[in-house]
């Protein structure tokens, strides 16, 4: 009798209204699907909910765990920027230094070439002012001595013109 006839009998208008072994027909089937499904269907549908849901679990501690990694590369090369800025603004520091040292040594070495280039011309102009000093006070004595000789209208010996050209230097010497 089974489904069928249930459908049958309710479509035939039948007034039956209980009948017992219909339902326990259909009761026994219910069950008997209830354990098939059981079976096939909601054990290998059950394992399968479990694999994914275990599945899940561990992409979300997989993702997790990358987010931790993650984190702690991004304050890795956090602190390592910084380190890079600080020793790049040491190297820049130290760079000026030694820029400002070296430019301070350049302009002391400058000054001291300046000065010791001002000092020896300072001494060649001293030398040859005084070769100058020499020599007019030579040609002044020579000149002196040609005009008394000619004055004289003697010659005078070399001893006396000796004499005479000391002298005249002397008397030269503390005109200046």
């Amino acid at each position: 009798m089974g489904l069928n006839n249930f459908v049958l009998l309710a479509e035939a208008g039948h007034d039956e209204l209980f009948n017992g072994g219909d339902v326990l027909a259909t009761l026994v089937i219910f069950i008997v699907l209830m354990l098939l499904l059981k079976k096939f269907a909601w054990g290998p549908l059950m394992g399968i909910m479990k694999q994914r849901e275990e599945l899940v679990a561990s992409e979300i501690d997989a993702a997790e765990n990358a987010r931790k990694e993650a984190a702690k590369v991004l304050e890795e090369q956090k602190a390592l920027l910084k380190e890079a800025r600080t020793e790049a603004q040491s190297i820049i520091e130290s760079a000026k230094k030694q820029g400002d040292t070296q430019r301070e040594e350049i302009i002391s070495a400058a000054r001291e070439e300046a000065n010791r280039l001002k000092e020896s011309a300072v001494r060649e102009i001293e030398t040859e002012k005084e070769k100058a000093i020499l020599a007019v006070r030579e040609e002044v004595v020579s000149l002196s001595v040609l005009a008394a000789s000619k004055v004289l209208g003697k010659e005078i010996s070399e001893e006396d013109n000796s004499a005479l050209i000391k002298e005249t230097i002397a008397k030269a010497g503390e005109a200046k």
